[in-house]
């Protein structure tokens, strides 16, 4: 027996974990399996010419999301969105899924029906259908939801095809889920304060509470490339903020980035709670996560075959490996982290659903 200290997982952090479970898993020899473990989803090849993209994720009560600020309908939403958004990572479209459920005591029947009535508006919504599932009980509310995709093997899009040269660019705006959890969260500590007493105001926030209960995956976006022939290089979701994001990217693909501070998407509202809060907005975007956003990167002659109200360019593809900077407005740069939300790094905000 090994005299050794267990190491624990907040040393190492979530994705050295995974390195280690790929390293203890090996390779597979299936000829049909076109990409395992590290990307946002894993494909296999189900003809000639077609493949499927599968992903599962779990969200957990107290870890992932708090139930006090919570709707169990959005809960049914977000947990078939964030599963979508790795698909559409792939470039594929989804089309099945599976929930399974750990439930509570102090769960009602009425609050799974409601859970459910998420889960169906959200396979409606993305034109997927729900096949399956399991319930148990559990300690916590825990989710967990399969998503099986389906794309043409010549549309698929992995991290690792990014280009130096290649244009950096995003769907939709950044850093509004985040800033809606700030607010939810400081909603939460004054019920607690004053009770019956606190009156809610949430109007001047309901669109970065939106971004944070209930996202929509981008698949308006899949869809619109289909139709304009456009097929990026690389490709992931933004789930856990913008800097970890495009790490990965550079990673996987052996290059470095350049991300402009100052072409950073950011919503009037989102700008708003974090002058509010007086924070740095641009960390809001860059670090907040929970988005559901894309990010891509192609080359710059392409980016006039996009809908040019459907994306922002914030940034380009660099030949250093590894080397990912920001670009300050009066021409600076400085090194940027990789730190985004990270499950066992002890930075993470009880509340908020990666």
């Amino acid at each position: 027996m090994s005299n050794a200290t267990p190491t624990p997982i907040s040393d190492i952090g979530e994705f050295a974990l995974i390195d280690r479970m790929q390293k203890i898993l090996g390779t597979s020899g299936d000829e049909d399996l076109l990409l395992g473990i590290g990307d946002d989803a894993a494909v296999y090849r189900i003809d000639d010419e077609r493949a499927h993209v599968i992903t599962t994720d779990a969200l957990i009560e107290t870890v992932h999301f708090d139930r006090s600020f919570m709707p169990t309908i959005h809960l049914g939403f977000k947990a078939i969105s964030v599963n979508v958004s790795d698909v559409l990572a792939m470039n594929a479209l989804p089309k099945y899924a599976t929930v399974s459920l750990g439930l509570p005591n102090n769960i009602s029947v009425e609050m799974v029906e409601t859970f459910y009535r998420g889960v169906r508006k959200a396979c409606e919504h993305y034109g997927m259908t729900l096949v399956g599932g399991d319930t148990t009980a559990a300690r916590h509310l825990t989710v967990n939801v399969t998503v099986v995709g389906e794309a043409m093997q010549h549309e698929l899009i992995f991290r690792r095809g990014a280009r130096a040269g290649d244009a950096l660019c995003v769907t939709g705006d950044l850093g509004g889920a985040y800033a809606g959890l700030k607010v939810l969260l400081r909603q939460r500590e004054a019920i607690k304060e004053q009770g019956e007493a606190y009156e809610p105001d949430i109007d001047a926030y309901r669109y970065v509470i939106q971004r944070q209960l209930a996202p929509n995956a981008a698949i308006e976006t899949i869809r619109d490339w289909r139709e304009r022939g456009v097929r990026p290089n690389a490709l992931i979701d933004i789930s856990d903020g913008l800097g970890s994001e495009v790490h990965h990217i550079c990673r996987a693909s052996r290059v470095g980035a350049r991300i402009f501070a100052a072409a950073l998407p950011v919503a009037l509202e989102t700008r708003e709670v974090a002058n509010e809060f007086e924070e740095d907005v641009d960390l809001f975007a860059l670090f907040g996560g929970d988005d559901y956003e894309l990010l891509f990167s192609l080359p710059p002659d392409v980016l006039e075959d996009l809908d040019p109200q459907s994306f922002t360019q914030v940034g380009e593809v660099t030949p250093d490996e590894d080397e990912v900077v920001v670009q300050t407005p009066t021409g600076d740069t400085v090194a940027l982290d990789a730190s985004g939300y990270q499950h066992f790094g002890g930075n993470g905000t009880n509340g908020a659903a990666r």
